[in-house]
């Protein structure tokens, strides 16, 4: 009786198949997003290729990981992620043409991507317009905060001025030298350097430099180096960048045993092209390393390993990109939906007490508490933690650096 009743009254059918999605939450929040009773699409945008893939891939699967993880948990929501990876191909026009698509045409629910902060500036502005959401998991200067952007890698005050505090006290540094690729994030990042050290800890910068992203030569800078002896030598160099610079400081003899270096761009990632051998004894300032000795790093780690090969290595923004998906599913758990503003809304205050890191909390300004560490590179591709502080509440626009 009531299915003839609903085969001769379309106008209830219809109405009765809405009322089905809308219990599903399907019409409700998730109108204009590519959600289903099953499925939710989420989008992925790294460089896949050029110079930040050697950068960038651990991101892509750190994520992928992730979302796999989750889909073997039963999903969010009781929906499986579904994947549409984009490649911005270390060009940042190409990173907004890439985001444009996953927002417009494919509607998905969320954006895990970029690098650079020239491909994050890139598509800043489509986010904002189409009010999508992008977890952006590289360590960057700062002085951004945006409704629609969560930033799970470390902000200035974090790395840059925690890194200068600690190298300052414990190498009694004075001299810097400062080097980075050119773009916003080594220039801004130096710039904010360079008023520490001159404000705070009473320092001198006796040279700055920066180079074309991919550049490969750097006989001129070591010279320079060589020439100016600084206590410290405070690198930017991104990308693979890094495998020529390094290399090309140790054939020169510009080693640990002469000189301290301290990167804020060198991870576990890029020094599997550099070679440990290459940078032993220099430091890298990062939230994470591959070999933090905790429950939750161990089993990261292995499953990592598990999926991508044992010789597989986990860098700092390999692991900020896995905070990302897991992020994305506490909010949306908490919100009770996949709508970007309900999303938005539940994000501040959310704790990952199983990051590898240790522990995580999203901040009102979008930016995660966590803590400061300070790698001392092996001869083995590995890092030794020497220093950690206490967590670090985000601040991205510190007064008098801005």
């Amino acid at each position: 009786m009531a299915h003839r009743l609903i085969r001769s009254t379309p106008l209830l059918a219809l109405s009765l198949l809405a009322a089905a999605l809308f219990s599903q939450g399907v019409l409700a929040d998730n109108e204009g997003l590519a959600v289903t009773p099953t499925e939710v699409t989420v989008g992925q945008l790294h460089s896949a290729t050029g110079t930040m893939a050697i950068s960038e891939t651990g991101s892509i699967q750190a994520e992928r990981l992730a979302i796999e993880q989750i889909n073997a948990s039963g999903g969010i929501l009781g929906r499986q992620i579904k994947v549409i990876q984009e490649d911005g191909a270390s060009d940042w026009p190409t990173f907004a043409e890439k985001a444009k698509k996953l927002l417009v045409n494919d509607k998905v629910a969320a954006v895990f991507g970029c690098w650079t902060s020239a491909s994050r500036k890139a598509v800043l502005p489509i986010f904002e317009k189409e009010n999508g959401l992008l977890y952006y998991p590289t360590f960057y200067e700062g002085l951004e905060q945006s409704k629609n952007v969560i930033y799970t890698g470390q902000e200035a005050t974090q790395q840059i001025l925690a890194s200068l505090d600690w190298i300052a006290k414990t190498k009694g540094a004075k001299t810097f030298y400062l080097v980075g690729s050119d773009y916003i994030w080594p220039r801004t990042s130096m710039k904010i350097a360079r008023k520490h050290i001159e404000n705070v800890l009473h320092g001198t910068v006796v040279g700055e430099d920066y180079y074309p992203l991919g550049n490969t030569q750097f006989g001129s800078l070591i010279n320079k180096v060589k020439l100016k002896k600084p206590d410290v030598v405070f690198a930017a160099v991104v990308g693979g960048s890094n495998v020529a610079f390094y290399k090309q400081l140790n054939a020169a003899g510009v080693n640990a045993s002469k000189q301290t270096l301290l990167t804020l761009s060198v991870t576990e990632d890029e020094l599997l092209g550099i070679g440990g051998e290459n940078m032993a004894g220099f430091y890298a300032s990062m939230k994470y390393f591959q070999s933090l000795d905790n429950p939750n790093n161990k089993a990261f780690v292995e499953a990592f390993k598990a999926k991508y090969g044992k010789d597989a290595v986990i860098g700092d923004v390999t692991q900020a990109a896995y905070l990302g998906p897991w992020l994305w599913k506490a909010a949306v758990e908490k919100a009770g939906s996949f709508d970007v503003d309900k999303v938005v809304a539940a994000s501040p205050g959310i704790e990952l007490k199983t990051a590898p890191e240790g522990y995580v909390k999203i901040h009102e300004n979008h930016h995660l508490w966590s803590k400061s560490r300070i790698g001392e590179v092996q001869p083995n591709g590995q890092f030794k933690v020497i220093y950690e502080s206490d967590l670090i509440e985000p601040n991205p626009f510190p007064k008098g650096y801005q």
